[in-house]
């Protein structure tokens, strides 16, 4: 059993990233003790019978009392808020994080509430399911995952570094960015191709002349892939696109351009430009492969137990 990182952490908002650190945190000893919050009073019953924290309160700002370590679980649009209420209570002292997926937003929301002595670390972990609530988290979820934390300019290091010890004893592989290109980053790696899943399971189901009996009994592999990352949390990605609106503008333009080259050379019957296409960003798929992120399993692992899945 590993030293405690720190003594009380406080986790504001139980769905499945907070129940998994909860977990994890306990499983590794990294935690003296964990506090908690969430709106919905059956959210902080089901905390309480199993296990998660050791106290849940009804307020976030009696949550935070004394944390050394106060982590925002909550939607991004719910960040100003939060913040607000808790920022007086907060221990000088203390590291607050969060694990939104957008940083500049959350930044621009948090930091103006955090006071003197107290350091800010915002934090991104690149890992979930399409579940949710606390009793979807598990303990091994950050396996092998990325943990990216967006230091500020001013902020200090020893404080980002103690946080980076937590990250990597619940075990993920964490990585540091400026905000602005970390919103760049996920755009093209996780927001706009969920727009993307959204709107083709949305063509879908406007396409009256493919039932939906049809959809569901031949769905193929693209089709099942696009279904579970549309299977996402409505308000958590409601707030992704409103809040890293220029990134995913952007992306989305590069793609429709990109559609617009690909549907040409289909029109025209150019085989060589879409084998070479083809062939060209297969190799990003290898690389994912390679790295460990994902399986090269027969049907893509699809006959073992998903431990990861929609990531943000």
């Amino acid at each position: 059993m590993n030293a405690p990182i720190y003594n009380r952490v406080a986790l504001i908002g139980l769905g499945l990233i907070a129940s998994s650190m909860a977990h994890a945190m306990r499983w590794k000893g990294l935690a003296g003790e964990i506090t908690g919050h969430a709106r919905s009073p059956e959210t902080r019953a089901v905390a309480l019978e199993i296990g998660l924290c050791d106290r849940v309160y009804e307020t976030a700002a009696e949550a935070v009392a004394g944390a050394d370590l106060v982590v925002l679980c909550v939607p991004v649009g719910s960040m100003a808020e939060i913040a607000a209420q808790i920022g007086p209570n907060l221990a000088p002292g203390a590291t607050v994080t969060d694990v939104g997926s957008v940083k500049q937003a959350v930044i621009e929301a948090v930091a103006p509430y955090i006071p003197a002595g107290v350091h800010f670390v915002p934090g991104h972990p690149l890992a979930g399911t399409e579940h949710s609530g606390p009793r979807a988290g598990f303990a091994t979820l950050f396996q092998n995952r990325w943990w990216l934390l967006t230091p500020l300019p001013d902020g200090d290091p020893a404080a980002t570094a103690r946080l980076r010890t937590l990250c990597e004893g619940i075990g993920a592989n964490v990585d540091e960015m400026g905000a602005a290109h970390h919103d760049l980053v996920l755009a093209v790696t996780s927001h706009t191709p969920h727009l993307i899943a959204y709107t083709m399971v949305g063509v879908a189901d406007h396409l009256r002349r493919v039932t939906e009996s049809e959809i569901v009994k031949y769905s193929a592999a693209g089709f099942r892939d696009f279904t579970r990352i549309a299977a996402s949390d409505p308000t958590m990605w409601r707030d992704v696109f409103l809040t890293n609106k220029d990134a995913t503008l952007d992306i989305l333009g590069r793609f429709t351009e990109e559609l617009f080259m690909l549907q040409r050379a289909i029109r025209m019957g150019d085989g060589q430009q879409l084998y070479d296409y083809f062939n060209r960003t297969r190799a990003i798929r290898r690389g994912i492969i390679e790295a460990g992120q994902d399986t090269a399993a027969p049907d893509f692992g699809r006959g073992a137990p998903a431990t990861t899945g929609t990531e943000t």
